[in-house]
């Protein structure tokens, strides 16, 4: 079972930092233009949120590291909830442990 949690370790997943979000009508859109600006209904000093494989996992803060952008980590879920974030579908993480999980998710069966 170790063995088979060290390789899911091993597997890349989408990590996303999501500054905010905003519906526009289709017109809005089509008139969008190199230098356009859309606001974001967000406070620059609000936490940012964190998606694991398109999941929530958490929050941070956005810092600077050298040139290039970072997130601060303020809030992550546990490792189990870290792990079914992997998962294409919903997983009952209350009666699966960590390694049946990752059977699972190696078997392909989630």
């Amino acid at each position: 079972m170790a063995e088979e949690v060290r390789t899911l370790e091993k597997l890349e997943v989408p990590v996303i930092v999501r500054l905010g979000r905003r519906r526009m009508p289709v017109e809005s859109v089509l008139a969008l233009a190199p230098g356009s600006i859309i606001e974001l209904p967000k406070n620059a000093d609000e936490e940012l949120e964190l998606l694991i494989n398109n999941k929530h996992s958490g929050y941070g803060v956005a810092v600077k590291v050298g040139e290039n952008f970072g997130i601060r980590i303020t809030f992550l879920g546990d490792v189990s909830a870290r792990l079914a974030a992997v998962a294409s579908r919903h997983v009952d993480r209350a009666t699966r442990s960590d390694d049946d999980l990752a059977e699972s998710l190696l078997a392909g069966q989630l």
